[in-house]
């Protein structure tokens, strides 16, 4: 992947999305599946051209867009639990990284269902489900846990866990993607207006 400013900018906006897709069905017991579909195929797109290519083009990270040109923006427009949400996954995926069984377990996996899957099918229940189960076999077991907040009737929902535990997933795997395209926390510590303005030039072209 081109290290470039621009492709973290887009790998941050899928992580965005992705954990404000958990937020929702915690909170809501459901999410706009526009949305939440390229989240998912981002994980089943294991061989990509470029970034936009991992999430289908930029329109469909329009709404992760709009959340984090709000989160780079003035500290009482930032969101905690999202920031939270995020900042965990960054954590987890460096342990990731060091467990290469854990990172087999993903990738076999991930291609496994890459493979017998129909892209007009990855929301499905039973897709989610086994996407679900990957993540048990591998981030769940790492330290610290990803505390999902939220209405218990909707967290104890069998499909809600699995759609949670998919978009975390899912978001893992922007976070992966943002490294490769040069991403490193100082540089968000740092450049967050220019993370910002970059953010709403990419929405312009929406």
């Amino acid at each position: 992947m081109i290290k470039t400013q621009t492709n973290q900018v887009i790998a941050l906006a899928g992580l965005t999305q992705c954990v404000h897709a958990v937020q929702q069905i915690a909170k809501r017991g459901q999410t706009d599946e526009e949305a939440m579909r390229p989240c998912i195929a981002s994980l089943l797109k294991v061989d990509a051209d470029d970034v936009l290519d991992v999430y289908g083009g930029l329109p469909a990270l329009a709404p992760g867009l709009r959340l984090l040109e709000k989160q780079m923006g003035n500290p009482d427009q930032v969101d905690p639990e999202l920031a939270r949400y995020s900042a965990t996954l960054w954590f987890l995926e460096r342990k990731l990284m060091k467990s290469r069984g854990k990172m087999t377990v993903i990738t076999d996996g991930v291609r496994a269902i890459a493979d017998r899957v129909p892209v007009a099918d990855i929301l499905h229940d039973e897709v989610l489900a086994d996407l679900a189960a990957l993540y048990q076999q591998t981030i769940s077991e790492l330290r610290p846990r990803v505390v999902v907040m939220g209405e218990e009737r909707h967290l104890r929902n069998t499909e809600n866990a699995s759609r949670i535990r998919s978009l975390l997933l899912a978001g893992i795997r922007s976070v992966v993607l943002w490294r490769q395209c040069g991403g490193s926390r100082w540089k968000i510590l740092l450049s967050r207006s220019s993370f910002q303005r970059t953010a709403r030039w990419l929405l312009k072209d929406l």
